[in-house]
């Protein structure tokens, strides 16, 4: 007999049982079956999309950039699909032995069964179900299409004679769809196992720490027992003796049915559950236990995924698009410079004061992060008035979440240096830089005010006023040099310089001041606007890559749940300076950190003992803000950016002072040596003649 008559069977069938099936008691009134009407009896010949195109929510997994370590997971329910060829024999044949014997040999309602439970129900008053493996998968698979409302979900599983009519005429046209095997694949990813574990391969994983192609007899035959009661039988946090109970029955139904051996059966019965759990973590805060320090890079990742309108429109459709979505996600994160910056992190300042060290490491001409860290736990547990000491889930290193950075002194003379050099004047631009220098741009009071104009001074008059040019005055952070400087180039050039870099302007005041005021804004040449060490590495991460400026990310790859690579994992990268500036810059970022330049010019820096310890050619910069407020170290070489700000996150007005550079030094030096270890030295290009010598016309474009 063919499947067309089958239907036609089916549908005279079904009009004197639903009510016993749709309601597990007496059958339904002969007004209401004929209410109903033979349209409504007919089988289906359109499915809904979540039979069509399935797509349960499944775990999303974050990985170090080794692409096996896990960072942590992502979901809503605990779930990755698997094909059905991946699941062990064993276990397809005790799930099926389980809830359904005669799968293989009905078309999607089981009629026999029908009758069966029909009768029980009758005679016996039980509330005996008829529901085949298709039918369970059709009912599960409408409950959780996250494309339907709550209200259409909930309607797939409320005991009504309607909603199992929909299931068994779904189910017979679902069977002339596709295949017994992929019905019972989608059914074994699809079934809730207990204890948070939703398909096979969670609760494989979740009760036995292994997966579904490994599976065993008595672990298949435990699990095939608990998606009846997952609840109620889970061994871990239910009932251990009615997870064995059903185990027992699943084998016996197994041995009936011939699926294996009574004496097989018999022995798998006498053996303990042997249950090794393993759980899936939950977002940032479920970050190993050993590797705490990864929550600060995991929630900044969370920041970056919101920002992502590949993943939705809405930072709460992103969200859901991330615990849904079963992504495949390979982050920047290399554990191992993660580690090393942790550990120098916490020689600039221990996790129990209040001052921090937050430091990120970023990879030139890629913008991957390899590593943020930060003198803190991640987490929340602090006692009464300790805001964010010695724990925090506040994002210290990139920002956000109402931290909008900190002041990082001279290195904002990068900008105006590129500036300068970008308007055409050449590195060996001198001028007589003099103990203060009185500038144009307006001020309302404080030390640095000469009659309401900015007149900025220099620290060491001995060893900075003179005669400079950009090496020099770069290299020794003469402050009176770069005033004057951004006034021939002018500070609005300099601050857009640095948004073209990134720098992010999180504080409203400082905002404001980019919008409306950045012709007037002089002093921030020196920094005096916040930042994050992030921002500060990727700016000079984008000088060390030759001029092309990539958007920091934290990620190396991501795949869907089929395995494609989707775009929003790649790179994200333009030139922004020309070439011969961006090589003119890091030729005089040499002498901050005792390197020479190329041409010999470097005379004395606030860093020397940085590059002589590292034995490669480097470049960098350090900052103070005003009071010694903040200390600020960066350092980059052709491969890797580093940069640390020493401030106190919770009151500005706690001046670290300059001492802590003496540890933040040797201390980025320690990070770099150890990520470059098995990296080649490479030395960078050095600049032409023209922009290191000769006045041009602005040097704009590549």
């Amino acid at each position: 007999m063919n499947r067309a008559h089958l239907d036609k069977l089916f549908t005279v069938l079904l009009a004197g049982v639903l009510a016993g099936l749709a309601l597990a008691a007496a059958a339904l009134p002969a007004a209401l079956v004929l209410g109903l009407g033979v349209r409504n009896l007919m089988p289906y010949t359109e499915l809904p999309e979540a039979l069509k195109a399935p797509q349960p929510a499944q775990r999303s997994n974050l990985y170090a950039d080794d692409g096996r370590t896990l960072i942590t997971s992502f979901y809503v329910e605990d779930r990755v699909d698997v094909p059905v060829g991946e699941v062990a024999p064993v276990m397809r044949d005790a799930i099926v032995a389980a809830e359904d014997a005669r799968f293989y040999e009905h078309h999607g309602v089981d009629v026999r069964g029908v009758v069966r439970a029909l009768t029980a129900n009758r005679k016996e008053g039980t509330r005996q179900g008829a529901s085949t493996l298709t039918m369970q998968y059709v009912r599960n698979a409408l409950a959780g299409d996250p494309r339907l409302t709550e209200r259409q979900r909930a309607a797939a599983t409320e005991i009504t004679a309607g909603r199992k009519i929909r299931e068994m005429r779904y189910a017979l046209t679902l069977e002339r769809r596709i295949g017994k095997d992929e019905i019972l694949g989608r059914y074994l990813n699809i079934a809730y196992f207990g204890a948070g574990a939703y398909g096979i391969a969670a609760a494989s994983k979740r009760y036995f720490s292994t997966t579904p192609d490994r599976l065993t007899l008595g672990q298949a035959a435990m699990l095939a027992g608990l998606v009846r009661a997952p609840d109620h039988d889970d061994p871990i946090n239910g009932d251990s003796g009615a997870a064995l109970d059903r185990r027992a029955y699943v084998l016996d139904r197994m041995a009936e049915t011939g699926r294996v051996s009574p004496a097989d059966a018999a022995a798998t019965k006498g053996t303990p559950l042997a249950l090794k759990p393993n759980a899936t973590p939950n977002d940032c805060a479920a970050v190993p236990a050993g590797h705490n320090d990864w929550g600060f890079f995991c929630d900044w990742f969370t920041q970056w995924w919101n920002a992502q309108p590949a993943f939705g429109k809405t930072v709460d459709e992103r969200q859901r698009t991330l615990r849904r979505g079963g992504w495949s996600i390979v982050s920047s994160l290399d554990p191992d410079v993660q580690a090393k910056a942790s550990e120098q992190v916490r020689t600039i300042y221990p996790e129990t004061i209040q001052r921090a060290a937050p430091t990120a490491v970023v990879q030139p001409g890629t913008g991957r992060v390899l590593a943020l860290a930060v003198n803190r736990g991640y987490g929340s547990d602090n006692p009464d008035g300790q805001q964010n000491y010695p724990n925090t889930v506040n994002q210290l290193v990139a920002g956000g979440g109402g931290i909008v950075g900190y002041q990082a002194g001279s290195t904002f003379k990068l900008f105006a240096l590129l500036a300068a050099l970008e308007a055409g004047m050449p590195l060996d631009t001198e001028f007589d830089a003099p103990r203060v220098y009185v500038t144009k741009y307006p001020v309302d009071g404080g030390p640095a005010s000469c009659g309401g104009r900015w007149c900025p001074a220099n620290a060491n008059t001995y060893w900075m006023d003179g005669d400079r040019d950009m090496w020099d005055a770069f290299g020794r952070s003469v402050n009176t040099y770069f005033a004057w400087l951004t006034e021939r180039v002018g500070a609005d050039r300099v601050v857009e310089m640095a948004e073209r870099l990134g720098i992010v302007f999180r504080s409203p005041q400082d905002a404001r001041m980019a919008r409306e005021g950045a012709a007037s804004w002089g002093p921030f040449t020196l920094g005096v606007s916040a930042t994050t060490p992030l921002d500060l590495a990727n700016a000079y991460a984008t000088v060390a890559a030759e001029g092309t400026w990539c958007r920091p990310t934290p990620v190396a790859s991501i795949t869907d749940a089929t395995g494609r690579r989707v775009a929003a994992g790649d790179t994200d990268c333009r030139q922004v300076l020309d070439t011969e500036v961006a090589r003119a810059a890091a030729d005089a970022s040499r002498c901050p950190v005792g390197d020479q330049s190329m041409y010999r010019r470097c005379a004395g820096g606030t860093a020397e003992e940085l590059a002589p310890g590292l034995r490669r050619p480097l470049a960098g910069k350090t900052g103070s803000s005003e009071r010694n407020a903040t200390e600020t170290v960066v350092a980059f070489t052709p491969q890797l950016a580093v940069a640390t700000i020493a401030a106190n996150p919770d009151d500005p007005r706690d001046a670290v002072g300059g001492g802590v550079q003496k540890r933040q030094i040797p201390a980025v030096g320690r990070i770099l040596a150890w990520a470059l270890r098995d990296q080649p030295v490479r030395d960078f290009v050095p600049p032409g003649e023209p922009v290191a010598f000769h006045q041009t016309t602005p040097r704009t474009g590549n």
